[in-house]
């Protein structure tokens, strides 16, 4: 069983092994804890959100813009849905909007929801290694429990939902939370994000980020790498991550 941060600022408990405060921290340069992002990392479901808000705002009477796509990809849902609104003069109030987008987003996930190539192998071998893995997402609990579904929540000792943190990505409060929540320090931590607001936070938080981009490009820096797919990420490449200095906000 996979645990959930509580509410509002609350400390995640993670369960069995993984349980918080439990196992002490791994030594030296140790790689302590893996976080992932879900949405255009995990999963291929960046373009099932956009798809969603076009046609929201299609039975509102509005045409989004293509270039506002990379102003809402990776965002919290509240960022998101509050520039399309004011971008469009849309006459919706933010919450009605936050359920409308979430439940088309379910909808097409209830259809389809293809994992991005390497997904799949790099969390099996997590688990065969019993790494402890926390899922990172802005999306809201309700997502992220459908998803989990399909990925498998056998695979995440913990999981971090955007509207269970008083602020998500890129804030780097998501990221602090499931390293605390894990054991592990946040500089022991390999976080793996496909955008640009996903590195922010876990940069920020002081984590060694591998960046695989969905739409928009991302920039190689200090204390980030950049890979074409997860395709050229395992354990090892996660564990080498941990030579190199982290990178500070």
């Amino acid at each position: 069983m996979t645990s959930t941060v509580p509410a509002r600022g609350a400390q995640p408990q993670a369960l069995g092994s993984a349980r918080a405060g439990e196992a002490p921290p791994a030594k030296g340069s140790a790689l302590q804890a893996v976080l992932l992002d879900m949405d255009g990392t995990l999963v291929d479901t960046e373009g099932f959100w956009w798809d969603a808000e076009v046609e929201v705002f299609a039975a509102l009477g509005h045409t989004l813009d293509e270039s506002w796509r990379d102003v809402v990809v990776g965002g919290p849902m509240t960022r998101s849905a509050g520039f399309l609104i004011e971008a469009t003069g849309a006459d919706i109030t933010l919450p009605e909007l936050t359920v409308l987008l979430n439940d088309g987003f379910e909808d097409r996930i209830s259809r389809s929801l293809p994992l991005m190539p390497g997904a799949a192998r790099l969390l099996a071998e997590l688990s065969t290694h019993e790494v402890p893995t926390a899922l990172v997402s802005a999306s809201h609990r309700r997502i992220i429990d459908r998803v989990l579904d399909s990925l498998g929540a056998h695979h995440f000792a913990l999981t971090v939902a955007g509207d269970e943190v008083a602020r998500t990505k890129p804030h780097p409060e998501p990221y602090l939370l499931a390293a605390s929540g894990l054991g592990a320090a946040p500089d022991r931590c390999a976080v793996v994000e496909d955008t640009a607001t996903g590195v922010a936070a876990a940069e920020a938080a002081g984590c060694r980020v591998v960046a695989v981009p969905s739409v928009a490009p991302i920039a190689p820096a200090a204390g980030r790498t950049v890979v074409p797919s997860l395709e050229h990420v395992d354990l090892d490449f996660l564990r080498g991550l941990m030579t190199t200095p982290a990178a500070r906000a």
